[in-house]
């Protein structure tokens, strides 16, 4: 059985329970990572679940729990999460990311970096926000991004989170980059595009990475091919 403190062993013990950290590919889906480990035990039935959704355009700390260990989700899940990317301010997008073409574009030239600073201000504590259309949440079991998808609209309610901190680490304009650390059910997609509301032009999240949940770190994260390998040469071995 996986010891938390080593979740990279390569003795793994699915039934009984694993924690396997892996780093998501781009493009990837969290349910695609899913599907690729479960392929990869066969012949084996094991349950294989992830704790919390990354977008596909996401890349990072990616839980997935086997086994008997599939009860420990929500507990991971509930845990405070890091992240770094970037947002590409004077430019807007219907998904609050790459997923959707720009639709609106802005003057930013009179933007500061002054004004970069003060606007991450308002997002820091207990906030309101409203998640973005394409997004997974059910509406009378139907995901809300499929209902966007087919220009369907979509009625949001707003929800509360909060978000520990949110610093800027570097600004090429367009682009700032950041790091934010917030609770569970955080939307950073909405952040990017609200705090493009609160400089008063467009943004929308251009590069996101999941670098922590909890105490765990993406750092101590498995490559999905080389985990791969690695269930693969313990099933031949055995």
């Amino acid at each position: 059985m996986t010891n938390l403190d080593d979740t990279k062993s390569s003795a793994f013990n699915f039934a009984e329970g694993e924690v396997l950290l892996v780093d998501k590919p781009l493009n990837w889906t969290s349910f695609d990572v899913v599907g690729k480990l479960r392929n990869s035990m066969k012949p084996l039935k094991i349950k294989v679940g992830h704790a919390g959704t990354l977008d596909p355009l996401a890349t990072g700390l990616l839980i997935l729990c086997t086994g008997k260990f599939t009860k420990k989700i929500e507990s991971f899940q509930a845990e405070d999460k890091e992240y770094t990317g970037t947002i590409t301010i004077g430019a807007s997008t219907p998904s609050y990311d790459l997923e959707t073409s720009v639709d609106h574009t802005f003057d930013y030239s009179n933007i500061t970096e002054d004004d970069l600073y003060k606007a991450t201000e308002r997002f820091i504590g207990e906030i309101s926000q409203f998640p973005p259309a394409h997004s997974a949440i059910k509406i009378n079991g139907e995901r809300i991004y499929e209902k966007a998808r087919r220009g369907e609209e979509v009625e949001l309610k707003a929800r509360n989170v909060k978000v520990n901190a949110f610093e800027i680490e570097r600004i090429e304009l367009p682009n700032v980059h950041f790091r934010i650390e917030c609770s569970k059910g955080t939307y950073i997609r909405s952040i990017a595009h609200d705090f493009g509301k609160e400089l008063g032009i467009g943004a929308h999240l251009s590069s996101l990475r999941r670098t922590k949940s909890g105490k765990l770190n993406v750092q101590d994260a498995w490559n999905l091919d080389e985990l791969v390998q690695a269930i693969k040469a313990q099933k031949e071995t055995n």
